[in-house]
């Protein structure tokens, strides 16, 4: 699933996420989950609430993984 969403934690990315790559990866998973490019106007609301949650999920589990060999955590500052 989400195969156009890219890896955002090092060192398969070079420096840390950004706040702009992580909305976009939050915003093709909701696209790939809700079955909609762009949704109606009726579902507007809901589908932006759910890229935020997704957003605010990602950047937190960014900023808490432990990846081993690296010596810190993978921390973001979006």
């Amino acid at each position: 699933m989400c195969r156009s969403i890219k890896t955002l934690r090092p060192p398969a990315l070079p420096e840390e996420a950004t706040k702009d790559e992580i909305r976009a990866a939050a915003l093709q998973y909701v696209r790939k989950v809700s079955g909609f490019r762009a949704p109606a106007a009726h579902n507007q609301e809901v589908f932006d609430t759910a890229v935020e949650a997704v957003t605010d999920a990602t950047r937190a589990l960014l900023a808490d993984l432990e990846v081993r060999g690296s010596g810190s955590s993978a921390r973001t500052k979006a």
